[in-house]
């Protein structure tokens, strides 16, 4: 069986992806209402925003190479087996509420 890389978009990525796709949506929803304005055109103003939701989600949607510049680094097993986990601390105490 062949080993492969899978890498995930990284957290940068993800907030680069999600800025990105807000403001071409918002500058294609500005540039299809104005377009279906002069053009008199509910039909044109609706197609030019389809194709600018498909442009954002093809530019956006992909794991594309730019989003993953800033690679987590994983602790690796035997590493992570030598710490122990933190423990929560269990308060028994309520603290009383005076009316």
């Amino acid at each position: 069986m062949k080993s492969f890389s899978y890498s995930l978009m990284d957290w940068q990525g993800q907030k680069l992806a999600e800025q990105i796709m807000q403001v071409m949506l918002l500058v294609f929803a500005v540039v299809s209402f104005g377009a279906g304005y002069v053009l008199g055109s509910f039909q044109m103003m609706m197609l030019v925003y389809a194709g600018g939701v498909t442009l954002t989600a093809l530019i956006t949607i992909p794991n594309w190479p730019f989003f993953n510049r800033h690679p987590l680094k994983w602790l690796d097993l035997s590493e992570a087996e030598k710490h122990p986990k933190p423990q929560v601390a269990v308060s028994s105490k309520k603290k009383s509420t005076k009316k």
